[in-house]
């Protein structure tokens, strides 16, 4: 019987240590420079050794994985996502929020999630339900035990507007209807909101800072600076931060002295709103890729038509902030187009200025960072093992992000 014991004893060790897996690609982009002939090696959901493999121990039970032609990169981090939308053009944004079921709504979740991973962001902020509730808190929470397939979630619930300043909208005024966001005004209402959203599992708080509710149907501010800072205060002391939606010089100009971690869109900023974000440290998504798709889906042709003026202004913007030095994060309103199609918003990133290899920063290293999502983003030893394949070199050509040939995130290989 001792002798029984002490053999298992002995096996046990071996038993609980954890498989090593080698990934020999053609090169690793880290998060910042283009390794040759490096490889990786991970246990369980960690990256334990990084580097040329005759500097590296390689354990003799190790399972190799031959990624030959491919450039091995962090899993890419989407910064603006709405897993619960689908694309505009098959139907509008009015009808998903009052026609179609939450359930309905969360089963297109679970495909979006499934193209999402497989196109190689293995990680998504998702920036408001619209109208779903907390069912992108469910979606996430269906993720991390396993249930479904898809990215790591940081998400927002509903979104927090000013009375009378969200949609839908253009029904009789005794006519109730269910709105894309949740409605919140004043000191101890904020207060009460923010903290409520918290308590439900939001991990990051989304304002409006201005919307189109001008007397003429322009966008204009909504909350008060004081209202903003007061949100930002709140989601701040609980560790989480405030994005803003803000496409006005002035929803801008708000919520940067407000504190918020991010601007969203920013259409409308002038060279002092972005110089005052880059002295603020306030990021930009600019997610070209939504205002792009729309303008297709009412009827611009492009490549053969002249730019709508949506365009050019975003254009402009994006010139702009990148000549105050506006830190840029990688995001496209995915769910506007299609999930799965992320990779549409870093091409256009370089068409508006960006370079190929800013670009790529942006959507690993640079969005982890912006985001202060501390565990992924490069490859590093200890870091999560979100690890990806693409055909080809991505730091010359951004398109190659299309070419997605292996995905593992925490460790475990989802596309091989």
């Amino acid at each position: 019987m001792k002798k029984i014991l002490y053999f298992l004893l002995y096996l046990l060790p071996i038993c609980l240590t954890a498989q090593t897996t080698v990934l020999k690609p053609d090169q690793v982009f880290d998060g910042e420079e283009l390794h040759k002939n490096w490889i990786v090696l991970v246990e369980g959901e960690r990256i334990t050794a990084v580097g040329l493999a005759k500097d590296l121990t390689v354990p003799n039970n190790a399972t190799t994985i031959d990624l030959k032609g491919t450039t091995l990169m962090p899993g890419m981090i989407e910064g603006h996502s709405h897993i619960l939308l689908h694309p505009y053009d098959e139907t509008g944004w009015n009808d998903q929020v009052l026609v179609e079921s939450i359930s309905e709504r969360v089963v297109r979740a679970t495909v979006h999630a499934k193209n999402t991973l497989m196109a190689g962001f293995t990680t998504i902020r998702d920036l408001g339900s619209e109208g779903a509730e907390y069912a992108d808190v469910g979606v996430k929470r269906s993720i991390e035990k396993g249930i479904i397939p898809g990215p790591r979630m940081f998400v927002a619930g509903k979104a927090i507007v000013a009375t009378g300043s969200y949609g839908p909208k253009g029904f009789a005024p005794h006519v109730k209807v269910p709105l894309g966001a949740e409605v919140a005004d004043g000191h101890d209402n904020l207060i009460k909101v923010v903290r409520d959203q918290i308590g439900k599992g939001a991990d990051v708080v989304k304002v409006y800072a201005d919307y189109r509710w001008g007397p003429y149907g322009q966008a204009m501010a909504t909350f008060t600076q004081e209202e903003l800072e007061l949100m930002v205060e709140v989601a701040n002391s609980s560790g989480r931060p405030v994005v803003a939606h803000a496409a006005t010089e002035e929803g801008m100009r708000r919520a940067t002295l407000a504190g918020v971690q991010t601007i969203e869109h920013g259409d409308g900023g002038t060279k002092e709103v972005f110089e005052l974000m880059a002295a603020k440290g306030v990021a930009l998504c600019p997610t070209i890729a939504a205002g792009d798709a729309i303008s297709q889906y009412r009827g611009w042709k492009k490549g053969s038509e002249p730019e709508p003026k949506r365009i050019q202004n975003k254009r402009k913007s994006m010139k702009m902030a990148l000549a105050a030095g506006v830190p840029i994060v990688a995001g496209g309103d995915v769910g506007v187009f299609t999930h799965g199609e992320n990779s549409i918003e870093l091409e256009l990133m370089v068409e508006y200025g960006m370079t190929d290899l800013a670009t790529l920063k942006a959507v690993t290293s640079g969005n982890a960072k912006l985001l202060d999502l501390r565990d992924i983003g490069v490859i590093k030893v200890g870091k999560l093992a979100d690890l990806i394949g693409v055909e080809g070199d991505p730091t010359k050509d951004i398109r190659v992000l299309k070419n997605v040939k292996f995905v593992m995130k925490n460790g475990i290989v989802y596309k091989d």
